[in-house]
């Protein structure tokens, strides 16, 4: 028998409600979680984006120089060059020029001293100096000073050639007196100009100079000395030399007694080293002269004897003339010697020692007659 199935409305009432409030939990939970991804996805992309926006809102940072500190100066400092010590040696330089011009040789001796204890080294004083102890005929302290500046070496620049040319060939004998102080002065300034034209050692305007003298001393048991000068003697680059009118002058010095300097009364005798001698296919000749003074013999002779000297002309052949000794020769030492060159009969050059002896005994500029 077919049967019907019947609900009762109060129970299909309550079923409606729990399942649409299943639907409406549901739903709110599916919205829930769409909203939860949506806000996740959200938030990382604002954070990534702030940092692209605050640059814009900063100043930039792109690197620059350090800070630099300036010296604040009063504009009183500023007007005023600050004292060196070059400044302060030119002043005393100048000082002492003005003091050497009116004869006042102390005081331009003493500005120059006080320069060149701030400088020692300092070239330009030190001739200054130099030339002042010349002019008051103090030829040791002279010869001191320019060897201070010959110390000095290269960086002297041309003052080291003039030092060097002065302690060769000694420091001229002044011939004023100390009332005309100022001439000697401007005479060793002249000196010094001149001698800045040296070319190779060969002084401005002559034709020859004497390059290098060799000394050396042989053992002999036979004599007191037995000395060999090898002089070397130069011809100016270019320069056509006429050995005709070469003249070379060598004298020798003996202390005798109370060390009287004297012109030795020894044997000399000469030697050319170089075949020609003539300048001609050599820039250079040498020279070789020997001084011989026997141990144990008197001799007798006239002592002023102007044959003291070798005088050695290049276009004359045989031998030179010897000194004829004296009586007092055992009495004697050698003391030293003085080298002469003329051309033309003119001056060329000259080289002693010790170089006192171009003082005591002045070159002619004009050779003697022979």
């Amino acid at each position: 028998m077919a049967s019907l199935s019947f609900v009762s409305g109060s129970r299909t009432d309550t079923s409606f409600n729990v399942g649409l409030g299943l639907v409406i939990l549901f739903a709110a939970a599916e919205i829930g979680a769409v909203g939860i991804h949506y806000i996740g996805r959200m938030r990382p992309a604002r954070v990534s984006v702030a940092p692209r926006e605050a640059p814009a809102a900063l100043p930039s940072a792109a690197p620059s120089a350090p800070p630099v500190a300036l010296p604040i100066t009063s504009p009183a400092a500023a007007l005023t060059p600050p004292t060196t010590v070059s400044s302060e040696i030119d002043r005393l330089t100048k000082q002492a020029q003005a003091a050497r011009e009116t004869g006042d040789t102390v005081n331009a001796l003493a500005r120059l001293q006080d320069a060149a204890q701030r400088d020692p080294k300092n070239a330009e004083v030190l001739a200054e100096m130099a030339m002042i102890y010349e002019s008051t005929q103090n030829f040791d302290k002279s010869a001191e000073t320019w060897r201070r500046v010959q110390d000095i070496g290269p960086s002297a620049g041309q003052l080291y050639d003039v030092a060097d040319m002065k302690l060769r060939t000694g420091v001229p004998a002044s011939t004023s007196t100390s009332a005309a102080a100022p001439a000697p002065t401007a005479m060793a300034k002249l000196d010094v100009a001149s001698a800045r034209g040296t070319v190779e050692g060969i002084p401005p305007e002559s034709m020859l100079g004497i390059s290098d003298i060799n000394a050396s001393e042989t053992p002999d048991p036979d004599s007191e000395t037995n000395l060999m000068l090898r002089i070397t003697v130069k011809k100016r680059p270019s320069a056509v030399i006429d050995h005709t009118k070469v003249k070379i002058q060598v004298f020798f010095y003996d202390t005798a007694g109370d060390n009287d300097i004297k012109l030795t009364d020894a044997d000399v005798s000469y030697e050319w080293l170089t075949p020609n001698h003539d300048w001609a296919d050599s820039a250079a000749e040498t020279l070789a002269v020997t001084y011989i003074r026997p141990k144990s013999k008197t001799k007798t002779a006239d002592a002023d004897l102007a044959a003291a000297a070798a005088a050695i002309n290049p276009a004359k052949k045989g031998k030179p003339m010897k000194a004829t000794p004296s009586a007092e020769s055992g009495l004697r030492k050698y003391l030293g010697y003085i080298v002469r060159v003329y051309y033309n009969d003119q001056l060329q050059d000259k080289r002693a020692d010790p170089t006192k002896l171009l003082t005591l005994f002045p070159a002619p500029n004009t050779a003697p007659p022979q």
